[in-house]
């Protein structure tokens, strides 16, 4: 599935000539070797460079050119057609094997002479003549060299360029290049992912873009070990994919990653995502939703547009119809040595897609402190939650991430990998942040438990007579009675007593009740007698203080605690 989705993409954008023909496809080229009619070099060019905003920083990065199709290098010696580094152009690197670098220059040599021998174009008889008369032992110290060998030979990618016209422009050089490329050889199978007669590609494409992955490429689909192998088929063959539909697809999946704008970073996984017929819109659309919004629509125009999208309207943006029924799709990638791990595939409608992460947020809808200017809450800064933000390594778990992300889109329950993450970090730090009570209430919406019910799990303070929630609301009268009393005071009951008032209230809430008749004695009249009022009425809803609290009674502590809290700043901002 996840191929085919690829291989409609990849013919949804070709129909919109946004994307390389079968053959070609995109190089970073740093140098053009400008050769004269009769073959001569003549001058090495540096192309220049294109400027990109990487986060803060401007990054130079070489230029990026349609070029005959690259090879697939692991090992050996393998040549491309009008696009290749300085090994296999001009026969000197820096790898210090001259019998290797010559081994390369002479392919590249053989590959230019079989495409070109027949081609009547002034451009491919002055790259015939350059491979023919250049002489690769010392020529670095040729004059258009001398002084740029050095950083030629460092790897970067060159081009021919013959009076100005690059080759891979010229219009009877790429006629030859697609005869040679669509001539094959050898038996034919089913493809598995179109369904017709075609060659099998042997190797499949390397796909570059995966944060963490090899930066030449990693490997989506292939076969680099007998135990993977079977019936003494070899790579490829063990699951017959065309060689079009694995251009098709490594060509997609490629240009999809490419578009930063569109990617979306969850820890080690890389999100990639896409509508049916190739509108750029549905994309925009949905990283906003996960909190990427580079149209900068506000948090209500974008609950608006979900609002109608999951009510099966059609809705605008960015100036295109965004239509509900639309096929979208959403691929999880994560690096795996030499190759990419899919870590989930989703399909469904954008109107149903939007409908899930629209119920999402409102599970999440809490009392937000005066300070939080988002209205939404994003998955990244739901799984920071789970991190310390003061260690040196903020990296959450890789499967926590994934797990958040299935079950959003595919309206499942939440994990308990992402609850008992932001547990620890409550008892680690004694805080319950906006984050961590959205996250606990969301929780036991979707998953529900009887220990924490449905009247705690509010937006704001309820008036529940749930024990549990009780003490949390109690325990935070406490503690502001004690930061009353004690103004600027350093360490709270919070900072001592929050875990074990949390887990065993009946240990701890007798000692707490008694510090605070001192706390109260410090009060003016006035405080002293709304502090005292508020705490009775609370405590007068509990009949016997639990020994102890199990997990999900806890989570409803905690939510008292943060709506009782929420309900005193409030208070204080009308005082």
């Amino acid at each position: 599935m996840i191929l085919h989705a690829l291989v409609e993409r990849y013919e949804d954008l070709a129909k919109q000539g946004k994307i390389a023909k079968p053959g070609w496809g995109p190089a970073k080229v740093s140098y053009a070797l400008s050769l004269s009619q009769d073959g001569e070099l003549l001058d090495v060019v540096g192309l220049p460079p294109i400027e990109t905003q990487q986060g803060k920083r401007t990054v130079s990065r070489p230029q990026e050119m349609q070029v005959p199709e690259p090879v697939k290098r692991s090992s050996g010696v393998a040549a491309n057609f009008l696009c290749d580094t300085s090994s296999y152009f001009l026969g000197m690197d820096n790898k210090g094997k001259p019998a290797r670098t010559k081994e390369c220059f002479q392919a590249a040599k053989n590959l230019h002479e079989k495409v070109l021998e027949q081609v009547d174009s002034p451009v491919a008889t002055a790259i015939l003549r350059f491979f023919h008369y250049w002489a690769t032992e010392g020529c670095e110290t040729h004059p258009a060299l001398v002084e740029k060998a050095e950083d030629v030979k460092a790897g970067s990618n060159l081009i021919f360029r013959v009076d100005g016209v690059f080759a891979q422009d010229d219009p009877e050089i790429a006629r030859a290049w697609q005869a040679v490329y669509e001539e094959k050889e050898g038996d034919t199978a089913t493809c598995l992912v179109t369904g017709e007669e075609a060659h099998i590609a042997r190797l499949h494409p390397s796909i570059k873009g995966v944060r963490g992955a090899q930066s030449s490429g990693a490997t989506l689909v292939g076969f680099n070990s007998d135990s993977l192998c079977s019936y003494e088929k070899k790579q490829g063959e063990n699951a017959p994919v065309g060689e079009y539909a694995a251009f098709a697809y490594g060509a997609a999946l490629n240009a999809l990653l490419a578009d930063r704008e569109h990617t979306q970073l969850l820890g080690d996984m890389t999100l990639v995502f896409w509508a049916k017929g190739g509108e750029s819109a549905y994309q925009s659309f949905f990283g906003a939703m996960l909190g990427k919004n580079e149209d900068e629509m506000t948090d209500s125009s974008l609950k608006a547009a979900m609002t109608s999208l999951a009510k099966g309207e059609t809705t605008k943006w960015a100036g295109v119809e965004i239509n509900p029924a639309t096929p979208f799709y959403i691929l999880g990638l994560s690096p795996n040595a030499a190759r990419l791990s899919v870590r989930f595939f989703l399909q469904n409608s954008f109107g149903a897609i939007a409908q899930r992460m629209k119920a999402h947020q409102e599970r999440l809808e809490i009392a937000r402190p005066a300070y939080d200017r988002h209205e939404e809450l994003p998955f990244w800064a739901l799984i920071r939650e789970t991190v310390n933000q003061k260690s040196r390594d903020k990296k959450a778990s890789p499967v926590m991430e994934g797990e958040l992300v299935r079950a959003v889109l595919t309206d499942g329950k939440y994990s308990a990998t992402l609850l008992n993450g932001v547990m620890l970090r409550i008892r680690a730090e004694k805080e319950v942040t906006r984050g961590r009570a959205a996250i606990i209430k969301a929780y036991y919406l979707k998953n529900k438990h009887k220990d924490c019910p449905r009247e705690v799990l509010t937006v704001a303070l309820n008036e529940s007579k749930h024990t549990p929630y009780l003490l949390g609301r109690a325990f935070s009268v406490l503690e502001a009675i004690q930061q009353s009393a004690n103004p600027g005071i350093n360490t709270t009951i919070k900072d001592k007593y929050f875990n074990s008032a949390s887990a065993t209230p009946a240990t701890i809430f007798p000692i707490l009740i008694s510090l605070t008749q001192h706390h109260l004695r410090k009060l003016e009249k006035g405080l002293h007698i709304h502090y005292e009022k508020e705490l009775t009425a609370i405590l007068g809803e509990i009949a016997d203080f639990p020994k102890r609290l199990t997990l999900p009674e806890q989570g409803a502590f905690q939510l008292g605690y943060y709506h009782q809290t929420q309900k005193r700043y409030e208070k204080k901002k009308e005082d």
